[in-house]
């Protein structure tokens, strides 16, 4: 899948799933901080991810990511690694 889809898919679901304010979504915005989920949202984040990619995030996943661009980045290794 190209990046440009999964941006497009991730920040769809963002702003309509999880009320995100579209214009705060940019490559090099803090994803905690401007995402502000609790530890709940971030289950049904990992449920919307598995549904809309087929791959599974866990808690060291997130651990890991500090902007939108490893949020991308992330999921996009995993799509590689499940079809490799």
């Amino acid at each position: 899948m190209e990046r440009e889809k999964i941006v497009a898919i991730v920040n769809d679901f963002l702003v309509n799933e999880f009320e995100v304010d579209g214009d705060e979504i940019s490559n090099d915005a803090n994803l905690k901080s401007t995402l502000g989920l609790d530890s709940l949202d971030y289950i049904d984040m990992v449920v919307v991810i598995e549904s809309n990619f087929g791959v599974k995030l866990g808690e060291a996943d997130f651990k890991k990511m500090v902007t939108f661009d490893d949020f991308y980045t992330t999921i996009e290794n995993k799509i590689a690694e499940k079809n490799a």
